[in-house]
């Protein structure tokens, strides 16, 4: 049986739906959910940035949830892609990632919604309902967190979100050329960067600089 409707006035046709996460039990769970909430249809299903950038390219979509972390590059990268293939579509991250510059990070780039893994059914429904209804959802866990990050001074980060992905793909051992491929910027930004990098850690060779990531959990 359908849970509860929660679009306002009647919808023609349900929200296109594509899920992408690589955690494959998660996944089948998530798909149950959309498709039992009426006004939504899943029209297909990724586990990395690659194959979901085919699946947008190849099918109508309104709704596009995503987790943050992915085999091949990350959900940012993702739906930052995916707004150039469809403008308006709608886009929910689910990720297990409650650290509050992460989050910002996200909430910068417009998103629709922010729930967490740990979260029950009952917050992904409310985040759907929301979309339909063009409104904003987070789910309660990052409201408090938000809210409870206000005032206090953030630690300075050494690295910038971006700084981070590419040190992560050195680790990795990825090319620049592999790097502006994964994370759709040029080989020249990429180089910036890595030279940022280098003389930000104050690493000298890239065994120290992935000593340097390990110790200060930057991958």
């Amino acid at each position: 049986m359908k849970i509860m409707s929660y679009l306002q006035g009647k919808q023609k046709h349900p929200m296109q739906t594509l899920i992408v996460d690589d955690h494959t039990i998660l996944l089948e769970s998530i798909v149950r959910i959309v498709e039992n909430t009426e006004g939504f249809s899943v029209f297909g299903t990724s586990s990395r940035v690659k194959e979901a950038l085919e699946l947008l390219e190849n099918n109508k979509a309104d709704l596009l949830i995503t987790d943050y972390h992915l085999p091949d590059s990350t959900g940012l990268a993702l739906l930052k892609k995916a707004r150039l293939i469809y403008p308006d579509i709608k886009i929910i991250v689910l990720s297990m990632h409650d650290e509050p510059h992460l989050v910002k990070e996200v909430l910068k780039e417009k998103v629709d919604a922010y729930i967490l893994k740990k979260d029950s059914q009952s917050e992904l429904i409310n985040a759907l309902k929301a979309v339909t209804q063009d409104k904003m959802y987070l789910s309660s866990d990052i409201s408090a967190m938000l809210v409870n990050s206000l005032g206090q001074q953030e630690t300075p980060q050494l690295l910038t979100p971006r700084e981070r992905e590419v040190l992560s793909c050195i680790v990795e051992e990825l090319t620049n050329k592999e790097i502006s491929a994964k994370l759709f910027i040029s080989e020249h930004t990429v180089e910036t960067h890595r030279k940022n990098i280098f003389r930000k850690t104050k690493c000298t060779s890239i065994i120290g600089l992935v000593k340097f990531a390990f110790a200060n959990n930057l991958t």
